[in-house]
């Protein structure tokens, strides 16, 4: 598992439309069990529910999670401080998920970039 402040660290987002809970898991550097603790902590979390009560993430929801792992994890914010930082100010926190998106989509890019050097 990473450590809290390796949040740039992270994998990139695959180009999927929908993660399981361990994908999701892995993807964020948190348990699913943390997961399951942050839907009901945090109303922008609502991952689709399918056969069995399974989980399945949207990218959006991938995005949304590293957030709160960096909100919590590396700036040292309450889980109700988190909770307000997110929808307190839904204009920055657009600005701060477009942000992460492009960071993202950049990486991605970067990874393709050195694929076709080889």
């Amino acid at each position: 598992m990473l450590e809290p402040k390796n949040n740039n660290e992270l994998p990139a987002i695959p180009g999927k439309r929908y993660f399981t809970i361990g994908e999701v898991s892995e993807l964020c550097g948190v348990k699913p069990h943390v997961l399951r603790y942050w839907e009901q902590e945090f109303p922008q979390l609502k991952p689709v529910k399918r056969r069995g009560n399974r989980r399945y993430y949207q990218r959006q929801d991938v995005i949304v999670i590293r957030q709160i792992r960096s909100l919590l994890y590396d700036q040292g914010f309450t889980i109700g401080g988190a909770r307000n930082q997110l929808t307190g100010d839904e204009a920055r926190s657009d600005a701060s998920q477009s942000q992460q998106v492009i960071r993202q989509v950049r990486l991605e890019l970067e990874e393709m970039l050195r694929i076709l050097r080889r």
